[in-house]
């Protein structure tokens, strides 16, 4: 398993377009924008996030945070920060670029999709965020828009992205403020009891509860009504739509949306389970279910990022160039997959929360205002 990594330096730089040639704008947020950009000396594509220091004043410490905690990671199914630059009055944070589209509209695309396709998912992100865990870093809003395609490859990895509300784990203090995104939130952070790693866990669970049926566990319009299924963790599996869902798939569920996060599955028992570890994952193709319910439940007007995947595309084709470090050789003709039929939505492509207005907080106190 990786270990913690020298982060990148810390750089000056007269102007950034002397190592850099600005594209398109990929997104804006409250206080930064989205570059994809091409460094003129390697013709690498890269995303950089470009944030005016004026916009920080105040707010330095979430900043400060998001860059320590993407400092010491390194893990091939998270989002990688490259270098950090600091150029006049903005800063540049220089990130990998993540062309492969968003994970839900991936799924819709597909023609096929199995249990076994939602095991190898989710056994990439319990790598990934145990990997985070073992650092002593929470991530606290784990959720399908932050999680990505490396590239428009059919077997493309995922990758995980958005590190603005991650926090280093202090040995001397607790964690307790409220924050993340509603419906996958764990019942101690809305019970506002002091939390741990675990209700990273926790959001696996209701991330792999989605990736089977096409809907989220739980669900109201009224945010009241939503926290208390939450906090009593009232979930079922409703039929017809887990009537072909494996029994050892609903027993992995229970034990990451176990209500006590004593009892609560770590990363480590999640990832020795038989349906990520064993072969009970069924080959069903489950896909007409699971599409269907998807665009019914996700439309992009209620999960939307703030994204214009298309800019990548557009100048994959132009250029020609590889969507993927790995498959060289792959061109823009693969773009397709990013391209919606009538009336549909573009998938993303991302390379942090960078190009996103922030998601809302339980909290907004700790907005990361990014």
């Amino acid at each position: 398993m990786p270990g913690a990594v020298e982060g990148p330096s810390w750089k000056q730089a007269e102007d950034i377009r002397d190592i850099y040639d600005f594209r398109d704008v990929l997104g804006t947020g409250a206080f930064s924008e989205v570059i994809l950009a091409e460094d003129k000396r390697t013709q690498k594509l890269v995303a950089i996030k470009c944030i005016a220091k004026k916009a920080l004043e105040g707010k330095e410490g979430s900043m400060e945070n998001e860059i320590a905690v993407l400092h010491k990671i390194k893990h091939p199914n998270i989002v990688a920060l490259d270098d950090i630059y600091e150029s006049g009055g903005h800063l540049y944070l220089i990130m990998q670029l993540v062309s492969g589209g968003e994970l839900f509209d991936r799924i819709v695309e597909k023609g096929f999709y199995t249990e076994r396709d939602a095991s190898r998912l989710i056994f990439q992100v319990l790598d990934a965020v145990k990997y985070l865990h073992d650092l002593g870093i929470v991530h606290r809003d784990l959720k399908p828009e932050n999680l990505l395609y490396y590239s428009l490859d059919e077997d493309s990895k995922i990758m995980i992205s958005d590190f603005g509300l991650s926090k280093m784990e202090d040995p001397s203090s607790v964690l307790s403020t409220a924050c993340g995104t509603p419906g996958y939130v764990a019942p101690e952070v809305l019970a506002q009891k002091p939390y741990s790693k675990a209700v990273d866990c926790w959001s696996i669970g209701v991330i792999a509860y989605i990736l089977l049926c096409g809907y989220p566990p739980f669900y109201d319009e009224n945010d009241a009504k939503l926290f208390e299924q939450i906090l009593k963790a009232e979930y079922e599996f409703d039929s017809p739509y887990w009537d072909d869902i494996s029994d050892s798939a609903k027993d992995f569920i229970r034990h990451l949306m176990e209500k006590d996060p004593e009892k609560r599955f770590t990363c480590e028992q999640a990832l020795q389970h038989p349906w990520i570890a064993g072969d009970t994952a069924l080959d069903k193709n489950i896909h007409q279910s699971v599409s269907e319910q998807i665009k019914k439940n996700f439309a992009k007007s209620k999960w939307k990022q703030a994204f214009n995947a298309t800019a990548v595309v557009r100048h994959m084709r132009k250029l020609q160039l590889g969507t993927s470090q790995e498959g060289q050789g792959q061109t823009a003709s693969r773009g397709e997959l990013l391209v919606p039929a009538a009336g549909g939505s573009v998938g993303g492509c991302c390379c942090h929360d960078c190009c996103v207005e922030p998601s809302p907080e339980l909290s907004p106190s700790l907005h990361p205002q990014l």
